[in-house]
């Protein structure tokens, strides 16, 4: 398995485990069926509702006393509704209560919108602080006091273009150490990786399959589906390899980590071989050609003009 290694020389495995969208006893056996095929590596949030079930799953495997919990990368996410200072930090308490974890390896500000504290999605203007309100460098001030406390190993960002990062780069103490974002052939956004590369920030990329088991209401009409591209498939029957196999390896050699979610232990196993493909030149030209800039998470539901969040991507 490739892994990616930090200044500190912890690593993470290239392919986790994703649990957006997966709750309860589905995801609690989904952790349990990950680590047993081989996983080390595992990203919840608290707005997924599942870290209980997550913590549990850990406590559990960890027990039995063939995986330590120095073996298992676990990342968790920052919601939108504790940006403000003094949040931050009771923020990741309740997180680490949840997961039954004395510390995360990787916490995440999720994404680069504020809420009033308690507001889980926002109804109207007044749910929001602006960015002038909460700035990121507000919020990120109290991500390195986490990681200096020791609360957690490593601190980076989610959903933040190049041109988010550059700003907070420019006046960060500590620099994110990973951005999650969106990937796929579909949406390469090589400008955002190479800069991420040269900045030493790791990626991981979220939605390598499509998401198309997000809500109907995420969905906009006529979506592609990654799994009916022609090259896509005409790469998998090349190598003896599934659709998603390919589309997983991808993210691998081009560097980045990648956290395909599932539910199913056929298929948790079967993403995690995704690692012995072995993508040549022409299949990586191949797939380079396909992107088109399309995203199946679009950012649109943060959008609020009176707050000043409008193209959340900063794309246009």
């Amino acid at each position: 398995m490739k892994t990616l290694q930090f200044d500190n020389k912890d690593t993470v495995h290239a392919i986790g485990l994703g649990t957006w969208k997966a709750t309860g006893n589905k995801v609690k056996q989904a952790v349990k069926d990950a680590l047993y095929a081989g996983y080390r590596h595992i990203d919840t949030a608290a707005v997924y509702g599942n870290e209980v079930e997550i913590g549990e799953a850990l406590a559990e495997v960890f027990a039995e006393g063939s995986i330590f919990r120095e073996d298992v990368f676990v990342t968790s996410k920052l919601w939108n509704d504790a940006h403000k200072e003094g949040q931050v930090i009771p923020a990741l308490q309740d997180s680490l209560s949840k997961l039954k974890l004395d510390y995360l390896d990787l916490y995440l500000v999720h994404w680069p919108v504020a809420f009033k504290n308690g507001v889980n999605f926002p109804q109207k203007p007044s749910d929001y602080y602006s960015l002038e309100e909460v700035p990121l460098i507000e919020t990120w001030k109290q991500m390195e006091t986490a990681k200096d406390s020791g609360m957690t190993r490593h601190i980076g960002v989610s959903n933040f273009s190049k041109k988010k990062l550059q700003e907070l780069v420019s006046n960060a103490k500590t620099k994110p150490e990973m951005n999650q974002v969106e990937l796929h052939p579909l949406l390469q956004q090589r400008d955002l990786v190479d800069y991420c590369a040269q900045e030493n920030i790791f990626v991981t990329a979220y939605s390598p399959l499509g998401s198309g088991d997000r809500s109907e209401a995420m969905k906009g009409e006529d979506e592609p589906n990654l799994f009916e591209i022609e090259t896509i498939q005409n790469i998998a029957r090349k190598h003896n390899a599934s659709i998603g196999q390919v589309l997983i390896n991808w993210h691998t050699q081009r560097g980045t980590a990648v956290i395909p979610k599932s539910t199913s232990e056929e298929h948790i196993r079967e993403n995690f071989k995704a690692a012995r493909i072995e993508l040549d030149d022409s299949d990586l030209k191949e797939i380079e050609s396909l992107d088109r800039g399309q995203r199946f998470i679009t950012g649109t539901f943060f959008e609020e003009p009176s707050k000043g969040y409008v193209d959340i991507y900063d794309e246009a």
